[in-house]
């Protein structure tokens, strides 16, 4: 399967370690010497309504790819801390009633 840079950035980048979904390729690193890919870039989330400054982007090594798909990108990625996701949303109400 041939695919041109355009095509990666529409593709959905999901890390097989914890299951969570990293966000979308954004932008490529190319060794000029070799003409190799060497890495993906995906920007950070932004904060305050894209308002803000935009946490740090994640850096994806050629080598912790495991398949590029029609539609996603496995990744076998140890997130650092400041990337992993919060699922647990926390509801509204929650402050309003105390947990024995």
């Amino acid at each position: 399967m041939n695919c041109c840079l355009t095509d990666l950035r529409e593709k959905e980048v999901i890390n097989l370690k914890d299951g969570c979904r990293l966000g979308c390729v954004c932008d490529v690193e190319i060794d000029s010497c070799t003409g190799r890919l060497v890495a993906i870039i995906i920007f950070g989330k932004s904060k305050w309504f894209g308002l803000g400054p935009r946490e740090q982007d994640i850096r994806i090594c050629w080598e912790e790819i495991e398949v590029i798909g029609d539609d996603t990108i496995l990744v076998n990625f140890d997130c650092p801390r400041e990337c992993k996701v919060n699922t647990k949303k926390k509801n509204p109400l929650d402050a309003l009633f105390r947990q024995g």
